[in-house]
């Protein structure tokens, strides 16, 4: 799991579709996010310098396994 640096962005998951600005789509699987971050495919798509914090996918993507 990532642990973001302070002042480093971090991602929102956006249940609904509806946030303004730059996003990325990633399939509901663990597995997929654990390649994306070590591909540090979320900064080259959000354009961001260096890897954003993925705390919040990881949540999410942990609570919806549950369910």
């Amino acid at each position: 799991m990532s642990t973001a640096v302070p002042g480093s962005p971090e991602l929102v998951v956006d249940v609904g579709r509806r946030m303004p600005g730059r996003g990325a789509w990633l399939h509901p699987d663990r597995a997929c996010l654990e390649l994306a971050e070590r591909r540090r495919a979320f900064g080259r798509a959000l354009r961001v310098a260096g890897p954003p914090g993925t705390r919040a996918v990881h949540e999410h993507l942990a609570s919806t396994h549950e369910q």
